[in-house]
């Protein structure tokens, strides 16, 4: 017979400590975490974040308005409260682990540019397009050099 080689997917599994973000709903935007599996289709989340206005309370939430993200605060106990959850929370430092995140960087982007006006919009148009220009210009001064 033959050898098996047997590799871990890379597939974000749902469990206890796994960070959530909330994509749909009330509180849409906003990190959570994972705190029990109720059953197939909810889990109880809990987000303890130290700044207010993204605290999300413990309640049990459905799977389809959350995604999973890639962090994981390990060893959450069974049945672990706020407070428990808060401390490992911060010791994680999850918030500055998801700031770095590129998901985060490209959410952050995206709402920039949704938020921009139409004069702000036109200025980028111009800049894109002087970039693109002198970018050419370097590019053909370069291969009119090697030739």
């Amino acid at each position: 017979m033959g050898e098996a080689n047997v590799v871990a997917s890379q597939w974000r599994l749902v469990e206890r400590g796994r960070v959530v973000l909330f994509t749909q709903g009330k509180y849409e935007g906003r990190l959570a975490l994972v705190a029990e599996i109720i059953d197939h289709k909810r889990v109880l989340v809990d987000g303890p974040s130290s700044d207010a206005s993204k605290v999300v309370p413990r309640h049990a939430a459905p799977l389809a308005q959350v995604a999973l993200t890639h962090i994981v605060v390990p060893k959450i106990a069974l049945a672990a409260g706020t407070g428990a959850i808060k401390k490992q929370w911060e010791a994680a430092s999850v918030d500055s682990k998801w700031a770095e995140s590129a998901w985060a960087q490209s959410r952050a982007r995206s709402s920039r540019r949704r938020e921009l006006t139409d004069f702000e919009r036109f200025k980028v148009l111009r800049l894109r397009k002087q970039q693109r220009f002198e970018v050419r210009k370097n590019v053909a001064k370069a291969v009119k050099a090697s030739a």
